[in-house]
C-alpha cells in the first residue's frame, strides 16, 4: 500500500465525518440514544454519518458492539506495536525456517513474513472467531455473574456504566491511534512523530 493510498483514505473519511445528513433523523435519533453510554462530554450524542437515523435498539445495539469489540482489537495493536518497535519478539518461528527475530515492526511485518506464517496467524484469529461465537452466551453470563458479585470497594466503587464509558473511550482512542501511526509509518516510517517533537526520537526498523 503507497503513502499516497493511505493519505487518500484518511482524507476521504475525514470528509465522510463531515457529510450532511437529515435533520429530521439526527433529531430521533438524538432522542432515542442521548442517554446511552458514550455519549458524553464534551460532545455528547455525536453521528455524524447518521448511523442511527431511524435506527431501533437492535440497531444501535449492534453497532456499540461492533465499536467495543474494534476498540479492544485496537487497543492490543497499540500495546503490540509499542512492544515489537522496542524490539521485544516471542521465541521460536512464526513458520518454519522463519524467527520471529526476523520480524519487522508495524506494517513493516508483512513485507517479512511468510505466508504460512501469515496463513497461521489468520488461522488463529479464525478460531478465536469462531470458540467465542460458540460459546458467546456463556461468556457473557459468566462476566454478567462476575459484575453482579465483584468485591465493593469504598475507595474505587464499582460502576459499571462508569467502566463501559471508560473503555469506550479508550477504544475510541486507540482507533485514532493505531490509524496515525500507521499513516505516519507509511509516509517516512517515523510512527512515534510525537517522540521526535518532543526530542526523544525512537529508532523503527
Amino acid at each position: 500500500m503507497s503513502a499516497k493510498t493511505v493519505i487518500a483514505a484518511t482524507l476521504v473519511a475525514s470528509a465522510a465525518a463531515f457529510a450532511p445528513v437529515s435533520q429530521t433523523g439526527s433529531s430521533s435519533a438524538l432522542k432515542a440514544f442521548e442517554n446511552e453510554i458514550g455519549a458524553q462530554p464534551p460532545l455528547g450524542f455525536f453521528d455524524p454519518l447518521g448511523l442511527l437515523d431511524d435506527a431501533d435498539q437492535e440497531r444501535f445495539d449492534r453497532l456499540r458492539y461492533v465499536e467495543v469489540k474494534h476498540g479492544r482489537i485496537c487497543m492490543l495493536a497499540i500495546v503490540g506495536h509499542i512492544v515489537t518497535a522496542a524490539g521485544i519478539r516471542c521465541g521460536g518461528d512464526i513458520a518454519l525456517g522463519v524467527p520471529f527475530t526476523d520480524m519487522k515492526a508495524g506494517l513493516g511485518f508483512f513485507d517479512t513474513v511468510s505466508g504460512a506464517g501469515l496463513a497461521q496467524i489468520i488461522a488463529f484469529i479464525g478460531a478465536l472467531e469462531l470458540g467465542f461465537g460458540l460459546r458467546q452466551a456463556e461468556i457473557e453470563e459468566a462476566c454478567e455473574r462476575y459484575q453482579e458479585n465483584f468485591p465493593i470497594s469504598s475507595v474505587v466503587p464499582f460502576d459499571i456504566d462508569r467502566v463501559s464509558g471508560i473503555e469506550l473511550n479508550n477504544g475510541r482512542a486507540a482507533q485514532m491511534g493505531i490509524l496515525a501511526l500507521m499513516v505516519h509509518e507509511k509516509l517516512d516510517n517515523n510512527p512515534y512523530i510525537i517522540n521526535d517533537l518532543l526530542g526523544s526520537p525512537v529508532p523503527f526498523n
